[in-house]
């Protein structure tokens, strides 16, 4: 087990502590420099979450979170008020901007790389795309899953401002670059916590 030392790892103190020698604080060295870049930097920005709000006339509510980890973001999903054993598109949007009234104002798909829409599955995808919400018979998804493309600490891939949309209709995963997921009936902005 490992022992936090205000945000550090105890590993990561010593190492920041042995860089700083006799030079000072001020000092940047490679041991400093590699405890940052290994996540110890990462403690404050590790975690995210998102409030969805209903759109397009829905009642459609949830909460979104996304926990930084090794291999990707694990991401926790639980929304009410979806129409019971329907499928619904699911995508992290590039703006995080969710004041239209039709959600529109989230922009497209996440989508740093340039890639084509697709599944999380598939070699090609953007970086939010996600796989289908499925309403139990109450109206209700929960569901987990990791996102290996996407971080919660600041960068590119960064889901941290960005808004978390769900669709009318399931997503295809073909039709460019959209997936013909249809209107939006849920948003929320995705804030560091």
């Amino acid at each position: 087990m490992k022992r936090v030392l205000f945000g550090l790892t105890v590993s990561a103190a010593v190492a920041v502590l042995a860089g700083c020698g006799t030079s000072g604080m001020g000092s940047s060295s490679p041991a400093a420099s590699a405890s940052a870049s290994t996540g110890a930097g990462m403690a404050g920005v590790a975690k995210a979450a998102a409030a969805l709000q209903p759109k397009s006339g829905t009642n459609t509510t949830g909460r979104v979170t996304f926990d930084q980890q090794s291999g990707g973001v694990m991401v926790v999903v639980a929304v009410t008020g979806l129409p019971p054993g329907t499928s619904h598109g699911f995508h992290v949007h590039e703006k995080g901007d969710c004041s239209a009234p039709d959600a529109m104002s989230a922009g497209g798909h996440f989508n740093p790389t340039g890639k084509p829409h697709g599944q999380m599955t598939m070699a090609d995808h953007h970086a939010g795309d996600m796989n289908n919400l499925t309403a139990d018979a109450s109206g209700n998804a929960r569901v987990q899953f990791l996102m290996p493309d996407v971080t919660v600490a600041p960068g590119p891939n960064s889901v941290v401002g960005r808004a978390v949309v769900i669709h009318k209709d399931p997503d295809d995963y073909r039709t460019q670059p959209t997936g013909n997921s249809g209107g939006r009936i849920a948003c929320g902005v995705v804030a560091a916590s």
